[in-house]
């Protein structure tokens, strides 16, 4: 069996294929698998890029560049933060707002999908596992 290394690394190519396969045809053609360092973490009232970047584990300059994509796509906007003037929040648009609930829902009917081929049981128990692992990296 392969490590857990590649068998992660192909779960997540064979999820980001078919989630963005599938936002594309629901309007959002123009997203691409490493837009999720900042939509999968965004929250709906605005996250600072700081928090973007902690959250999703990308550099500052990452998150940085890919706001700035998303901004050209209308996806988020930059908005002072009504709690620290100096800084700013990445907000989500109406589209942006709408590529979140699409994708919510169809990351939904994925796992849906997933508890059915392998049991509810032993999809939650993966889902704990798989969570605690990813949570621990930091700790030795």
């Amino acid at each position: 069996m392969a490590d857990v290394g590649v068998l992660s690394a192909h779960l997540l190519a064979s999820f980001q294929r078919e989630l963005f396969t599938r936002m594309a045809s629901l309007g959002h053609e123009r997203l691409r698998p490493r837009h999720g360092a900042v939509m999968a973490y965004l929250d709906r009232d605005g996250t600072r890029a700081s928090e973007l970047s902690e959250r999703s584990g990308a550099h500052k300059q990452v998150v940085g560049t890919l706001v700035d994509e998303l901004e050209q796509l209308g996806y988020v906007t930059r908005q002072p933060d009504p709690a620290d003037r100096r800084a700013k929040l990445v907000v989500p648009t109406a589209l942006g707002l709408d590529q979140m609930t699409k994708a919510r829902a169809v990351i939904g009917e994925m796992e849906r999908r997933y508890a059915e081929a392998v049991g509810e049981d032993r999809f939650a128990t993966f889902k704990a596992v798989f969570a605690e692992i990813a949570g621990g990296q930091d700790r030795p």
